[in-house]
Protein backbone atom coordinates (compact mmCIF):
# COMPACT_ATOMS: atom_id res chain seq x y z
CA UNK A 1 0.00 0.00 0.00
CA UNK A 2 2.75 2.28 0.53
CA UNK A 3 4.47 2.01 -2.39
CA UNK A 4 1.31 2.44 -4.55
CA UNK A 5 0.68 5.59 -2.43
CA UNK A 6 3.98 7.05 -3.40
CA UNK A 7 3.93 6.40 -6.64
CA UNK A 8 0.56 7.72 -7.15
CA UNK A 9 2.07 10.60 -4.97
CA UNK A 10 4.64 11.14 -7.57
CA UNK A 11 2.26 10.80 -10.71
CA UNK A 12 0.27 13.65 -9.05
CA UNK A 13 3.64 16.12 -8.72
CA UNK A 14 4.39 14.84 -12.81
CA UNK A 15 0.99 16.32 -13.46
CA UNK A 16 1.26 19.31 -11.74
CA UNK A 17 4.54 20.19 -13.12
CA UNK A 18 3.29 19.19 -16.60
CA UNK A 19 0.09 21.22 -16.29
CA UNK A 20 2.39 24.29 -15.42
CA UNK A 21 4.99 24.21 -17.75
CA UNK A 22 3.16 22.07 -20.63
CA UNK A 23 -0.17 23.81 -20.96
CA UNK A 24 -0.68 23.41 -24.74
CA UNK A 25 -0.95 19.11 -23.79
CA UNK A 26 -4.38 18.04 -24.08
CA UNK A 27 -5.52 15.73 -20.87
CA UNK A 28 -5.08 12.37 -22.64
CA UNK A 29 -1.37 13.67 -24.20
CA UNK A 30 -0.06 15.06 -20.68
CA UNK A 31 -1.55 10.94 -19.17
CA UNK A 32 0.11 9.07 -21.94
CA UNK A 33 3.49 11.72 -21.16
CA UNK A 34 3.05 10.65 -17.40
CA UNK A 35 3.14 7.12 -17.55
CA UNK A 36 6.39 7.41 -20.06
CA UNK A 37 7.76 9.52 -17.16
CA UNK A 38 7.25 6.86 -14.76
CA UNK A 39 8.67 4.22 -16.61
CA UNK A 40 11.58 6.09 -17.59
CA UNK A 41 12.08 6.84 -13.98
CA UNK A 42 11.71 2.95 -13.39
CA UNK A 43 14.63 2.38 -16.47
CA UNK A 44 16.57 5.00 -15.15
CA UNK A 45 17.09 2.87 -11.07
CA UNK A 46 18.08 0.07 -13.13
CA UNK A 47 20.59 2.03 -15.29
CA UNK A 48 21.74 3.52 -11.95
CA UNK A 49 22.82 0.59 -11.24
CA UNK A 50 24.21 -0.70 -13.86
CA UNK A 51 26.27 2.44 -13.68
CA UNK A 52 27.40 2.36 -10.43
CA UNK A 53 28.93 -1.40 -10.07
CA UNK A 54 28.63 -2.85 -13.17
CA UNK A 55 31.33 -3.69 -15.44
CA UNK A 56 32.40 -1.04 -17.77
CA UNK A 57 32.63 -3.46 -20.70
CA UNK A 58 28.44 -3.63 -20.75
CA UNK A 59 28.99 -0.02 -22.20
CA UNK A 60 30.68 -0.44 -24.69
CA UNK A 61 29.18 0.03 -28.62
CA UNK A 62 25.90 1.13 -26.51
CA UNK A 63 26.24 5.22 -26.81
CA UNK A 64 26.95 8.15 -29.67
CA UNK A 65 29.15 10.90 -28.22
CA UNK A 66 29.71 14.52 -29.30
CA UNK A 67 31.72 17.10 -28.33
CA UNK A 68 33.95 15.84 -26.46
CA UNK A 69 36.72 18.51 -28.49
CA UNK A 70 34.82 21.35 -26.01
CA UNK A 71 36.36 19.84 -23.12
CA UNK A 72 39.85 18.99 -24.66
CA UNK A 73 40.37 22.20 -25.68
CA UNK A 74 39.76 23.36 -22.03
CA UNK A 75 42.13 21.10 -20.71
CA UNK A 76 44.72 21.62 -23.14
CA UNK A 77 44.12 25.42 -21.76
CA UNK A 78 44.37 24.31 -18.31
CA UNK A 79 41.10 25.68 -17.87
CA UNK A 80 38.71 24.20 -15.30
CA UNK A 81 35.11 22.94 -16.69
CA UNK A 82 31.81 23.14 -14.76
CA UNK A 83 30.43 20.36 -16.69
CA UNK A 84 26.39 21.40 -16.37
CA UNK A 85 23.82 18.92 -16.94
CA UNK A 86 20.30 18.67 -15.69
CA UNK A 87 18.32 15.67 -13.77
CA UNK A 88 17.21 13.86 -16.47
CA UNK A 89 16.80 10.20 -15.38
CA UNK A 90 19.85 9.15 -17.85
CA UNK A 91 22.22 11.08 -15.66
CA UNK A 92 23.90 8.30 -13.93
CA UNK A 93 24.89 6.21 -17.00
CA UNK A 94 25.30 9.05 -19.27
CA UNK A 95 28.25 10.18 -16.27
CA UNK A 96 29.45 6.46 -16.34
CA UNK A 97 29.84 6.50 -19.87
CA UNK A 98 31.33 10.13 -20.09
CA UNK A 99 33.88 8.68 -17.45
CA UNK A 100 34.66 6.36 -19.83
CA UNK A 101 36.43 9.62 -21.72
CA UNK A 102 37.03 12.03 -19.58
CA UNK A 103 37.46 11.91 -15.18
CA UNK A 104 35.78 14.35 -13.13
CA UNK A 105 34.35 15.47 -9.51
CA UNK A 106 30.74 15.49 -8.97
CA UNK A 107 29.47 18.29 -7.05
CA UNK A 108 26.25 16.99 -5.37
CA UNK A 109 23.88 16.59 -2.35
CA UNK A 110 24.68 13.60 -0.02
CA UNK A 111 21.79 11.37 0.50
CA UNK A 112 20.71 11.48 4.50
CA UNK A 113 21.14 7.91 4.11
CA UNK A 114 24.82 7.47 5.90
CA UNK A 115 25.05 4.22 4.73
CA UNK A 116 23.92 4.67 1.00
CA UNK A 117 25.98 7.62 0.33
CA UNK A 118 28.78 5.79 1.43
CA UNK A 119 28.29 3.33 -1.52
CA UNK A 120 27.39 5.83 -3.71
CA UNK A 121 30.45 7.92 -3.08
CA UNK A 122 32.38 4.89 -2.96
CA UNK A 123 30.87 3.42 -6.45
CA UNK A 124 31.22 6.74 -8.61
CA UNK A 125 34.96 7.47 -7.16
CA UNK A 126 35.76 4.09 -8.70
CA UNK A 127 35.97 5.48 -12.17
CA UNK A 128 35.53 9.13 -11.55
CA UNK A 129 37.23 11.69 -9.75
CA UNK A 130 35.99 13.12 -6.45
CA UNK A 131 32.88 13.73 -4.50
CA UNK A 132 32.45 17.25 -3.53
CA UNK A 133 29.45 17.79 -1.27
CA UNK A 134 27.28 20.90 -2.15
CA UNK A 135 28.31 22.48 1.05
CA UNK A 136 32.00 22.26 -0.06
CA UNK A 137 31.99 25.06 -2.25
CA UNK A 138 35.64 26.00 -1.42
CA UNK A 139 37.22 22.65 -2.47
CA UNK A 140 34.70 23.07 -5.88
CA UNK A 141 36.44 26.59 -6.38
CA UNK A 142 40.08 24.75 -5.88
CA UNK A 143 39.54 22.02 -7.84
CA UNK A 144 38.22 23.81 -11.12
CA UNK A 145 40.97 26.17 -10.58
CA UNK A 146 43.24 23.31 -10.88
CA UNK A 147 41.73 22.49 -14.44
CA UNK A 148 39.33 19.89 -12.88
CA UNK A 149 36.35 18.77 -14.67
CA UNK A 150 33.78 19.22 -12.53
CA UNK A 151 30.22 17.69 -12.73
CA UNK A 152 26.74 20.26 -12.18
CA UNK A 153 23.59 19.70 -11.92
CA UNK A 154 21.62 23.21 -10.53
CA UNK A 155 18.17 22.14 -11.90
CA UNK A 156 16.37 21.43 -8.37
CA UNK A 157 14.60 23.49 -5.82
CA UNK A 158 17.11 23.40 -2.96
CA UNK A 159 15.01 26.39 -0.66
CA UNK A 160 14.34 29.85 -1.01
CA UNK A 161 17.92 30.47 1.34
CA UNK A 162 19.76 29.50 -1.47
CA UNK A 163 17.73 30.36 -4.79
CA UNK A 164 16.45 33.50 -7.15
CA UNK A 165 13.68 33.61 -8.67
CA UNK A 166 13.80 32.63 -12.40
CA UNK A 167 11.53 31.70 -15.18
CA UNK A 168 11.54 27.90 -16.06
CA UNK A 169 8.91 26.75 -18.83
CA UNK A 170 7.33 30.45 -18.04
CA UNK A 171 6.92 29.75 -13.80
CA UNK A 172 9.12 31.47 -11.67
CA UNK A 173 11.72 28.73 -10.01
CA UNK A 174 13.71 29.11 -7.02
CA UNK A 175 16.77 28.27 -8.97
CA UNK A 176 20.35 28.36 -7.65
CA UNK A 177 22.66 30.99 -8.72
CA UNK A 178 25.83 28.45 -8.55
CA UNK A 179 26.88 28.23 -11.78
CA UNK A 180 27.71 31.97 -12.51
CA UNK A 181 29.05 32.24 -9.20
CA UNK A 182 31.18 28.94 -9.43
CA UNK A 183 32.27 29.74 -12.67
CA UNK A 184 33.52 33.32 -11.52
CA UNK A 185 35.02 32.09 -8.20
CA UNK A 186 37.01 28.50 -10.51
CA UNK A 187 37.53 31.05 -13.58
CA UNK A 188 36.35 27.67 -15.30
CA UNK A 189 34.21 27.42 -18.41
CA UNK A 190 31.04 26.22 -18.51
CA UNK A 191 29.79 23.60 -20.54
CA UNK A 192 26.74 22.33 -21.05
CA UNK A 193 26.31 18.51 -20.57
CA UNK A 194 22.98 16.88 -22.45
CA UNK A 195 22.02 12.89 -22.63
CA UNK A 196 19.00 10.91 -23.91
CA UNK A 197 18.10 7.82 -24.23
CA UNK A 198 17.53 6.69 -27.39
CA UNK A 199 14.55 4.18 -29.37
CA UNK A 200 17.39 1.92 -30.33
CA UNK A 201 18.22 1.39 -26.64
CA UNK A 202 21.59 3.52 -27.20
CA UNK A 203 22.70 6.59 -25.61
CA UNK A 204 23.34 10.13 -26.73
CA UNK A 205 25.55 12.26 -25.28
CA UNK A 206 25.66 16.18 -26.26
CA UNK A 207 28.77 18.37 -25.52
CA UNK A 208 28.17 21.86 -26.28
CA UNK A 209 30.53 24.78 -26.54
CA UNK A 210 31.82 26.45 -23.41
CA UNK A 211 29.16 29.20 -23.21
CA UNK A 212 30.17 32.59 -24.10
CA UNK A 213 30.22 36.02 -22.38
CA UNK A 214 29.21 33.71 -19.15
CA UNK A 215 28.84 34.70 -16.64
CA UNK A 216 27.45 38.02 -17.03
CA UNK A 217 27.81 39.51 -13.50
CA UNK A 218 23.91 39.39 -13.25
CA UNK A 219 22.58 36.10 -11.26
CA UNK A 220 19.32 36.77 -12.34
CA UNK A 221 20.33 36.75 -16.51
CA UNK A 222 22.42 34.13 -16.07
CA UNK A 223 20.21 31.70 -14.03
CA UNK A 224 17.43 32.39 -17.00
CA UNK A 225 19.67 31.72 -19.44
CA UNK A 226 20.77 28.47 -17.28
CA UNK A 227 17.15 27.39 -17.32
CA UNK A 228 16.39 28.29 -20.92
CA UNK A 229 19.40 25.62 -21.61
CA UNK A 230 17.18 22.87 -19.43
CA UNK A 231 14.19 23.55 -21.24
CA UNK A 232 15.16 22.85 -24.69
CA UNK A 233 16.90 19.59 -23.49
CA UNK A 234 14.10 18.99 -22.02
CA UNK A 235 11.28 19.61 -24.97
CA UNK A 236 13.95 16.91 -26.99
CA UNK A 237 12.99 13.88 -24.77
CA UNK A 238 10.38 15.23 -22.06
CA UNK A 239 9.94 12.22 -20.77
CA UNK A 240 13.34 11.67 -19.40
CA UNK A 241 12.89 14.41 -17.47
CA UNK A 242 12.64 14.01 -13.39
CA UNK A 243 9.04 15.74 -13.21
CA UNK A 244 8.36 13.96 -10.32
CA UNK A 245 10.63 15.54 -8.48
CA UNK A 246 8.28 19.38 -6.83
CA UNK A 247 10.90 21.49 -8.76
CA UNK A 248 7.82 24.82 -8.05
CA UNK A 249 8.01 23.84 -4.08
CA UNK A 250 9.35 26.90 -3.00
CA UNK A 251 7.34 30.15 -4.02
CA UNK A 252 7.48 33.71 -3.95
CA UNK A 253 6.40 35.19 -0.80
CA UNK A 254 2.63 35.37 -0.70
CA UNK A 255 2.37 32.68 -3.75
CA UNK A 256 0.13 29.55 -2.65
CA UNK A 257 1.60 25.86 -3.04
CA UNK A 258 0.73 24.25 -6.25
CA UNK A 259 1.33 20.63 -4.56
CA UNK A 260 -1.47 19.11 -2.64
CA UNK A 261 0.03 17.37 0.27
Amino acid sequence: MAIFSHRTRRKRIADTNLRLCMPELKDDERDVLIRNIIYSCGIGFFEGAVALWGPAERLKNSYRINGLEHLHAAKAQGKGVLLMGCHMTTMEICGRILALHEKFDVFYRQDPNPLLAYMLVKARESYNGESIISVETLKLARNLKAGHIVWYAPDQDYGIQHSIFAPFFGVQAATVPGTGRFAKLGNALVIPFLHFRDADGRYSIELKAPLESFPSGDDLADSTRINKIFEQAIRKQPDQYLWVHRRFKTRPPGEPSFYSK
